[in-house]
């Protein structure tokens, strides 16, 4: 198979949604790239107007480039109490939520994150699921006989649902928009989100499942979301509807989506993220045609690393000038 070009300019590092989280006004100076440097990291450290120099007690920015090294990163705040602001690698920070259990939120660095950066290419993979299930495409193009009856779904006109208010959900929105669809979204809060036909609470979601064409699940993974859409959630959604995950594999129980693909109680799901991940060879989910699975490739390396960059780029500016951050997280909330 073909590698793609390498396009630096094809996707924007978009803001995301940044709480309004009070913080402390961090001090510039040096800063290190933990636990591995990458040239092109350390390149856009250097393009911010940062210094790059090995941890020391003088080090007063940290930009951490492993998603599954946390313990390493609680270690090694512990160590440098000077750290005053951390970037992190990826829009979703679970893998860091025992350390933000820890931190005194008053005191602690300020922690950004890719959150709302990668938005334009998993956007990008939950349209292309959603329609790809409606028109049938996986299960038709599996079958190696002339189908007799023309079925399928269209998009236009539809109720969708998208669970979380993030950088996926309004690009979404736009990139539905001549679908001439009408948007939920399902958020913490009522206030609206620009684009939205309707935002409603979490504590609503089953009161649009009934109407929903299709569901797109991209929220944030917290106690809060942990199997958000359940046997009960999916026992209110139309038959005809479909299932799209982008977000993480814990909103989602996959037992309840097993039983309502068996019994045709649903359309058809696409699982970017599964739980676990990855999905076991022999998980039941793999035989159902309706099911379709794509491991975790809605933003590949080829496509976020130069976002990355960017927002690290972005955010050392503003570490050294004292100008806002972009993708600030919650520690408090856990995103």
């Amino acid at each position: 198979m073909s590698i793609a070009p390498d396009r630096p300019s094809q996707h924007h590092d978009l803001p995301g949604s940044s709480p309004a989280v009070p913080h402390r006004v961090p001090t510039p100076g040096q800063i290190a790239v933990e636990p591995m440097q990458t040239p092109m990291f350390v390149a856009a450290v250097e393009a911010g107007g940062g210094t790059v120099a090995p941890l020391s007690q003088d080090t007063r920015g940290l930009v951490w480039l492993s998603e599954k090294r946390a313990d390493e990163l609680i270690a090694i705040l512990k160590n440098h109490p000077g750290i005053e602001w951390v970037q992190l690698p990826w829009a979703g920070v679970d893998g860091f939520r025992k350390m933000f259990a820890a931190v005194d939120h008053d005191t602690s660095p300020v922690f950004t994150s890719a959150k709302g950066s990668y938005a334009e290419p998993v956007a990008e993979h939950a349209f292309a699921l959603a329609l790809a299930l409606q028109r049938e495409l996986p299960s038709k193009s599996r079958d190696a006989v002339w189908q007799k009856e023309r079925t399928g779904l269209s998009l236009y006109g539809n109720h969708i649902v998208i669970i979380g208010a993030g950088g996926i959900t309004t690009e979404l929105i736009r990139l539905l928009a001549p679908f001439r669809v009408t948007t939920t979204v399902v958020r913490r809060s009522h206030q609206p989100l620009p684009g939205a036909t309707r935002t409603v609470t979490a504590e609503e979601l089953q009161s649009v499942m009934p109407s929903a064409d299709v569901v797109i699940l991209a929220a944030a993974a917290t106690p809060d979301t942990h199997h958000i859409i359940g046997a009960r959630e999916l026992a209110l959604l139309p038959s005809h509807a479909v299932l799209v995950n982008v977000a993480r594999g814990s909103l989602l129980d996959h037992d309840a989506l097993v039983g309502a693909l068996s019994t045709d109680a649903l359309w058809g799901a696409a699982l970017d993220v599964t739980d676990p991940e990855p999905l076991p060879e022999d998980h039941p989910l793999w035989q159902i045609t309706r099911c379709v699975i794509t491991s975790h490739s809605a933003d590949t390396p080829l496509m976020t690393a130069h976002l990355l960059g960017t927002r690290i780029e972005r955010n050392v500016t503003a570490f050294l000038k004292g100008t806002p951050f972009i993708g600030i997280v919650d520690t408090r909330a856990g995103y």
